[in-house]
């Protein structure tokens, strides 16, 4: 395994046209699960560009009218920041197309008399975990969303008016013996109020950069290697600068590209989509096995199929770090959790309305909530682990 290279990830902000769509979708996910009714279901795209929003997609649950989502589409964008003429929550035209679940894809994901719930779809979803952190993520995705999470509460709390909503971040890193040693190159773009400069910029996103990344991993970072909107002016964003669809940042919401990521994307979608839900198993697993100090990083991949409940395969990869048998691991995981679509969704209680928070800034390295968010990320499993070998 090769361990001294470079290596970079990025993060998009709540307000890229993206993360727009993300947002809209999973708040409409939360609105249908917050009846308490685990048979709801919801596969909900979103299309932006200027001042327009496009929903579309299948639902099956309580009776919520198009108004009440179309107003609610409307507070995601006043939530964002978003009140330009471009797109704005007031103004922008809301075109609805959600439409019943089909019949066939109840039939075969539904339990029954004779069957248990079955996945929502076939598919490869991964897991990962690594000791870069103290969030056992990878250090360059990590550091990337740290540091738009922080523009975001300066620009909502008005301390720094200077920021619009849409913004990028990209953390490039020396690894050394397979550990981050230090940043190599910074580059942040974000949308601002018209008449700042980018060197005027630059002196704003400085200190918040500094902030959100240890300082001995910044002690030799040159500033021609700092990059604030190195494209010169950036007052034109988000839809209105580039149209936005549901999961097109899945490498962003996931590892940064440290690990594999399945097939599909997480937004839009009810836990009874294991796209959504056994990704979130995965790294539950693969958290808690390094967490265990069973290995300092792993993989984990799980694969599904359609209407069918247990898993097709489990598979562990902790290249060469492993402390204890891999293969060990691989049969020890499905004694300690149930991997059928209704088992990760009771253990994880993921049918509560928990989502809108994972639109942005990542789905894992986040920090549990006592309303129930993030729960894939607990190490309650860890003793199960230990006290296994």
């Amino acid at each position: 395994m090769k361990r001294d290279y470079i290596f970079t990830s990025e993060s998009v902000s709540e307000g890229h046209p993206d993360k727009v769509c993300d947002r809209i979708s999973d708040m409409v996910v939360d609105s249908y699960l917050s009846s308490g009714d685990p048979q709801t279901r919801v596969a909900c795209e979103t299309l932006t560009t200027t001042n327009k929003v496009v929903l579309a997609g299948e639902v099956r649950g309580p009776s919520i009218s198009k108004d009440q989502i179309i107003s609610q589409v409307r507070d995601c964008i006043k939530d964002i920041g978003y009140e330009q003429d471009g797109f704005h929550w007031q103004n922008c035209e809301i075109d609805y197309h959600l439409h019943p679940q089909s019949s066939d894809i109840a039939m075969g994901v539904d339990s029954g008399s004779n069957k248990d719930e079955g996945a929502g779809d076939q598919g490869i979803m991964f897991g990962y975990a690594c000791k870069d952190t103290d969030s056992l993520m990878p250090a360059p995705i990590h550091y990337s969303h740290q540091i738009l999470l922080k523009m975001a509460e300066l620009r909502k709390n008005g301390t720094r008016n200077e920021f619009e909503p849409d913004s990028k971040s990209q953390v490039t890193m020396l690894y050394e013996n397979g550990k981050p040693s230090k940043v190599t190159s910074i580059v942040v773009s974000t949308q601002h109020k018209e008449g700042l400069t980018p060197d005027q910029i630059k002196e704003v996103v400085k200190p918040i950069v500094n902030e959100c990344i240890p300082s001995h991993l910044m002690q030799e970072l040159k500033d021609e290697e700092f990059y604030v909107n190195p494209t010169g002016n950036f007052v034109i964003g988000g839809p209105d600068g580039d149209s936005g669809l549901t999961g097109r940042k899945i490498i962003v919401d996931t590892y940064g590209g440290a690990a594999p990521h399945g097939g599909g994307a997480f937004s839009g979608k009810d836990p009874s989509k294991v796209d959504r839900s056994a990704a979130y198993a995965a790294r539950y697993l693969a958290k808690n096995i390094v967490a265990a100090e069973l290995a300092d990083e792993c993989v984990i991949q799980l694969a599904y199929a359609i209407g069918v409940s247990k898993p097709l395969s489990i598979y562990v990869n902790t290249n060469g770090t492993n402390k204890v048998d891999e293969t060990k691991i691989e049969n020890l995981i499905p004694e300690l959790f149930d991997l059928s679509p209704r088992g990760i969704r009771e253990h994880l209680n993921l049918t509560n309305p928990i989502y809108v928070p994972t639109s942005a800034y990542g789905h894992f390295g986040r920090k549990p909530t006592t309303e129930g968010h993030f729960t894939w990320e607990k190490t309650d499993l860890v003793d199960s682990f230990k006290s296994a070998f």
